[in-house]
């Protein structure tokens, strides 16, 4: 049994679910501090958010396990999974993808419609633009594929706010579309053989580390900027983010120097969760200490 639970946890993608429930929830107690919303009352919304939240990003990751079987076989990181060594059956894998997704899109309704749409535009993109057309035909597979990444703020955001239209709601939004480009381009550059071998034209792949370098850069410079979205709502918060992500911007500078292209990457990497780690925590502390005291 706990194999069997295993096996639907690599499906799901368990990992990818847990570290985007960290930006939603972030972004939902900034809405609630922003429009001094009782924490109390708003339980069965964040609640619901959670879940639904949880259960559309398990059935976006089952249906991309299903499509990309054929690749998933080539590469090393990937051809373990459940779907490529048939470990679960795949019709049942896409009758479980459609449970829970309708389920997902049921619950983030029970907190407002716009949540529940923001949710299915996410797991639309995450299918159908991302997995099954440009993963495989552009270097910009990467920025389509950050929309559908990027949306859990926005989801949490809308699960309890009027609108989404504050600057802070779309901060945290950019700053997660932004943030998956420097993450995404280490990891090809990691793992530049296996996406090789599979003929996914990822950026280091196709145009090589000097392009991804440069790319990288222009990125985080833009990140830096989308800080400033924050003045309206805290100063402290567009410090804490133009301050991490100038340190990722510094780290990306130095590394270079080395001319060691994977040392590099694995420093970018590294730092890329120490950052979307550090700017939505100090989101969540900033948000609750606000609420406790409203």
């Amino acid at each position: 049994m706990q194999n069997y639970m295993n096996l639907w946890a690599k499906t799901v993608k368990t990992g990818i679910i847990k570290s985007n429930l960290v930006p939603m929830i972030a972004a939902l107690m900034l809405a609630l501090y922003t429009y001094e919303l009782s924490f109390v009352e708003h339980i069965p919304h964040i609640l619901f958010a959670f879940i639904g939240t949880a259960l559309i990003i398990g059935a976006a990751g089952s249906f991309n396990n299903l499509y990309d079987r054929d690749i998933d076989a080539i590469m090393q990181r990937t051809k373990s999974r459940p779907t490529v060594t048939g470990e679960l059956n795949s019709k049942n894998v896409l009758i479980v993808g459609f449970v829970i997704l309708i389920a997902g899109l049921i619950a983030l309704y029970l907190t407002t419609p716009l949540a529940a749409f923001l949710g299915f535009l996410g797991v639309f993109f995450y299918v159908v633009p991302y997995t099954m057309w440009t993963k495989r035909k552009t270097i910009w597979n990467t920025e389509v594929g950050s929309i559908s990444g990027a949306m859990p703020p926005l989801i949490g955001w809308a699960a309890v706010a009027p609108d989404i239209w504050h600057p802070a709601a779309w901060a945290l939004f950019i700053i997660m579309v932004i943030w998956q480009m420097p993450h995404f381009y280490a990891i090809a550059i990691r793992k530049r053989d296996d996406y090789g071998a599979a003929n996914i034209p990822m950026l280091p792949v196709i145009k090589g580390m000097r392009r991804t370098y440069i790319q990288t850069n222009i990125y985080l410079i833009l990140m830096m900027f989308t800080s400033l979205l924050f003045i309206p709502l805290s100063l402290g918060l567009m410090c804490a983010s133009l301050v991490l992500g100038g340190i990722w911007l510094w780290i990306s500078f130095v590394g270079y120097r080395q001319m060691d292209e994977k040392k590099w990457a694995n420093k970018m990497f590294a730092y890329s969760l120490i950052y979307m780690t550090a700017v939505f925590a100090t989101v969540i502390i900033y948000a609750s200490v606000g609420i406790f005291l409203q």
